[in-house]
């Protein structure tokens, strides 16, 4: 019964091609002819619903079917109106086409919430890529994720927001058969190891259908990378039909021809199947230029491979007639100077216009080695602009393909927004920047910190502190014993591994550690040598041994996982893991060498070959540069990271331990020092510092922009290391700042420039002599703190902003500049907010106050408000539309302890944090959040513009 009831219902929704329509009758009429005994009443559908599994095909299906319909673009005359996408007005309309009663709409409301909108900075476009465009041309988007369902198991949620991000990028691009040339150049702002290469693979699968026929793809600059995404391409996009050609792969040359016949996935199937040759339906053919194996070579395949088939000669590639018949050429090459030399030659061979070519340039980790360094400064005012090499050859492909869409992708975008917006043939991304969601199931940032904790450290478990559950810092003791402790992690987290694929928990094909301390391959071979030392005398297979593990199963990797309560299955006891030990130890080093260096040192020759695509990997990991940026680590579980790097971009391109652990996230242990730990968090604050700017500008007036990204350049803050090469930096001043919320935290004076910091005591002494209520605030989700209150004018609050001093005298200019034009139309009055804490100083005059510990890194603080803190704002009893709000935190330094602060003068080492939150009333519709003055000197002028 259930089978007719599922397939009356999928039968009516694949039959709603131009729009929801009256769901219920349509599955009503299918069952007429499935089984006419069949109840599909909308009771029985919104029970159904309700009671599935979350992987049922009917759910999968209606989930995907409300995101598709919830994200359309607005077109006239058509079904959504003038209904935003991803809105619940949106949404209400789909409900009352598919006349669905209020009762299932709210039922669908809590079974497919509306996806959120990624974070788009942009100018204005013209309109293409309809949702009709989108359903006549679906066939290669269409197959991927069918792939992505069937074969790499994506549930509904992650496809509707791959479906979402990638239109946002694709709808930003140019038509590909308009008339006129025109090139666009674009920004994806991801985070490390979380699923770009699905979110571009998404891109080239819908330009390709629209009409883009040459795709250029360049991945880092090594060829682990290249292969890797060349692999994944091949596997998941380009697919069976598309490699082989016609070929085959039983023939007495298949091996020359076909790159992936002793490959296990191959083997097995698992390569994306089209069940035809696309052009036999229709389709347009993936033409290779590069294999798994191969890079751009000139002329490899010859220049007939990159000359386009015409149907009509008569007319242009780019016309209707010609582009949607016309195989396209998937290029996938690695940033190296000579490769894209070879293909920038082969190009200006091509019998082909050029300028007729609808081209798409991918750019994975775009800030590596595609940002020009050349400092413009130091060339001649009239002399042709100087640049890199990489950059040279990106700007002349641009140059030479006027239909060249480009679009980077980076987890690390400081550099490109850094890039010279004046520069028309450089890469700074003029046309869009998005920010992608942080994806389900991703460790990141916060599963290996405790950013914005309001737990006190002594207080910290398991239960309450990601950090203390995965992070293990290393001391200034014994090297050998935290390493051995490293190695016994990764023998006991593989062994678990073992217990769960038992149960059919995963099939764990990847089981890796990593050991990433230094970039010099001298360095490699002295720590691969005291790892095998290591694991020669770790007696695995003997009663020292397994005492370890069995102590470190008990003590660590229970708690934890009890602690984290991720439902993964763990042993009762150690004596049930104890008996796969030795499969384990035995997988890691089955030759007696657990340890893999992976560098570019080709003397090695007896080093293994890293391939995690032909076969499984369980093995420790010692290498630098070439583990770095971009390349995936599968499997990885443990890491012993004892690297320092000059700035947050390396270090944050470093951290490999980022990304998706399924079925193992309670098993992961990071091995770092206190100081790389620190560094690592100050990064992440800068990171999400800039997403949080982003997300406040991504706003639109009247249906156009209030920022551009040429304008994003100077929200770049700095808590630690520089955010960038120094080489990849420009300078632009912000002459005013519009924006609600406010917390200067990396500009506040050091604990050495005492004279600052009691002038800055004086300033707000004020504001503290007014916060004199006590009162214990609630937060919307009823978590509470003690605080003092009180009210202040908006001319007592400006006397006191405009007294601060900060470390540099530009850090909170911009911000004061705006609030000081402020009147009473706009701030009726602010509240004062202090937190209160247990560590406690009486000043005399004033009366008692709290001190909050908080990190100081070279003398200076890092971050100040908390998240408790901030939700409680929204629920003040005295708060208006027109009510601004102070935090109020005198800090030190979090390690000073509860020592006992004497009454009288403050003491030495405190610095005045604050956080500010404007009223909605202070931001009128339509105005410019932003203006800045441009100091790039080799403008003709450097006058203040406003935007």
């Amino acid at each position: 019964m259930n089978e007719s009831f599922v397939s009356a219902y999928l039968s009516a929704l694949g039959a709603m091609v131009s729009g929801p329509k009256a769901l219920v009758r349509r599955a009503a009429l299918e069952a007429e002819d499935l089984d006419p005994s069949v109840d599909v009443s909308e009771d029985r559908l919104r029970g159904y619903v309700a009671d599935c599994d979350v992987n049922d095909e009917l759910r999968v299906e209606l989930h995907l079917r409300l995101a598709k319909w919830d994200n359309a673009p607005i077109e006239d005359g058509l079904w959504m109106r003038d209904t935003r996408p991803n809105t619940g007005v949106r949404r209400a309309r789909i409900m009352e086409l598919l006349a669905l009663s209020e009762k299932t709409a709210a039922e669908f409301s809590t079974q497919f919430s509306i996806a959120e909108n990624e974070t788009l900075i942009a100018g204005e476009w013209e309109p293409w890529y309809t949702a009709d465009v989108q359903r006549k041309r679906d066939f290669y988007w269409g197959h991927y994720i069918g792939y992505l369902r069937t074969r790499r198991n994506w549930g509904a949620s992650a496809i509707t927001a791959l479906d979402t991000a990638t239109s946002r990028v694709v709808e930003r691009l140019t038509d590909p058969s308009q008339t006129l040339p025109a090139q666009t150049k674009g920004l994806v702002v991801g985070y490390v190891q979380s699923g770009k290469t699905a979110n571009f693979a998404g891109v080239i699968a819908k330009s390709i259908d629209a009409g883009y026929r040459l795709i250029i793809v360049m991945t880092g600059t090594t060829n682990l990378l290249r292969e890797q995404t060349q692999r994944r391409l091949d596997m998941e996009l380009v697919g069976r039909e598309n490699i082989l050609r016609g070929a085959d792969e039983n023939g007495p040359d298949a091996a020359q021809r076909i790159d992936y016949l002793d490959d296990q996935d191959w083997i097995d199937d698992r390569f994306n199947r089209y069940g035809v040759r696309p052009t036999a339906v229709g389709k347009p053919e993936i033409r290779r230029m590069t294999t798994r194996r191969f890079d751009y070579r000139s002329l490899q395949q010859g220049l007939p491979a990159l000359e386009f088939e015409r149907a009509d000669k008569s007319k242009p590639l780019w016309h209707p007639d010609n582009l949607y018949s016309t195989d396209a050429r998937l290029i996938v090459v690695k940033k190296n100077a000579t490769v894209l030399k070879n293909l920038v030659a082969d190009l200006k061979s091509n019998a082909d216009r050029l300028d007729d070519i609808p081209a798409l340039i991918i750019d994975d980790e775009s800030d590596q080695a595609s940002i020009n360094t050349v400092d413009p400064d130091k060339q001649p005012a009239d002399a042709e602009k100087e640049r890199t090499a990489i950059n040279e050859r990106i700007s002349t492909l641009l140059r030479m393909l006027p239909r060249a869409q480009y679009v980077g992708y980076t987890a690390t975008p400081f550099a490109n927004v850094f890039a010279d917006f004046t520069d028309k043939n450089d890469i700074f991304p003029s046309n869009y920047i998005l920010a992608l969601r942080r994806p389900f199931g991703y460790m990141g940032v916060e599963d290996f910190h405790d950013i914005d904790s309001s737990v006190p450290e002594s207080e910290r478990t398991f239960v309450n502190s990601k950090e203390k559950a995965h992070v293990r810092l290393l001391g200034d003791g014994d090297d050998e014993q935290e390493l051995r402790r490293a190695l016994d992690s990764f023998v006991l987290a593989g062994a678990i591994k073992l217990y769960r694929r038992q149960l059919g928990i995963n099939d764990y094909k990847h089981h890796t550690m990593l050991v990433h301390e230094a970039a010099k391959k001298a360095n490699h071979k002295l720590r691969r040598e005291a790892v095998r030392e290591l694991w020669r005398t770790a007696d695995y297979y003997r009663s020292a041994g397994l005492r370890r593990l069995q102590s470190l199963f008990d003590q660590d990797f229970v708690p934890v996982s009890h602690g984290l309560s991720l439902g993964y299955p763990m042993p009762s006891s150690f004596a049930e893991l104890e008996p796969l030990i030795g499969q384990v130890v035995r997988e890691i080093a089955p030759n007696g060498d657990p340890v893999l260096v992976i560098n570019s040192d080709n003397k090695e020759l007896d080093q293994e070959e890293l391939d995690f695509d032909r076969r499984p990997v369980w093995r420790i990991l010692v290498g630098g540069n070439k583990l770095a940026r971009g390349f995936t680590v599968e499997g990885l579980t443990i890491t012993y990271y004892a690297r320092s790097v000059g700035h947050a971009e390396a270090l944050m391109q470093m951290g490999r331990w980022f990304g998706f652990r399924p079925g193992y996230r309670d098993l992961v242990r990071l091995f770092i020092t206190p100081k790389i730990r620190d560094s690592f968090e100050a990064a992440c604050r800068d990171e999400e510092q800039f997403r949080e700017e982003l997300r406040q500008f991504a706003v639109m007036a009247d249906g156009r922009p209030l920022v551009t990204p040429e304008e994003i350049q100077p929200l770049v803050a700095r808590h630690g290391l520089r955010p960038t090469a120094a080489n990849k930096m420009r300078y632009t001043r912000l002459v005013e700042r519009r924006s609600r919320s406010k917390e200067p935290s990396s500009g506040y004076p050091t604990l050495t420039e005492s004279a600052k910091l009691k002038n800055n005591i004086t300033a707000v002494t004020p504001l503290l002599r007014a916060a004199s209520t006590p009162e214990n605030l609630t937060t919307a989700t009823g978590r509470r703190f003690d605080a003092l209150t009180g009210r202040v004018t908006q001319a007592e609050m400006v006397k006191a902003l405009k007294q601060l001093q900060w470390r540099h005298d530009d850090t909170f200019k911009p911000d004061l500049a705006w609030i000081e034009g402020l009147g009473e139309e706009h701030i009726d009055h602010w509240i004062v907010v202090l937190p209160q804490s247990k560590r406690r100083i009486t000043i005399r005059g004033l009366g008692e106050f709290s001190l909050h510990g908080r990190k100081i890194e070279n003398d200076s603080v890092r971050g100040n408000s908390e998240s408790l803190h901030r939700e409680a704002l929204a629920s003040l009893a005295d708060r208006t539309s027109m009510t601004a709000c102070v935090i109020l935190y005198p800090v030190i330094d979090k390690e000073r302890g509860n020592e006992v602060l004497i009454e009288g003068e403050w003491p030495e080492g405190v610095v005045m944090a604050l956080r500010l939150e404007l009223p909605e009333r202070a931001l009128p519709v339509g105005t410019k959040p932003l203006i800045y003055k441009s100091v790039v000197k080799r403008l003709p002028t450097a006058n203040t513009e406003s935007w």
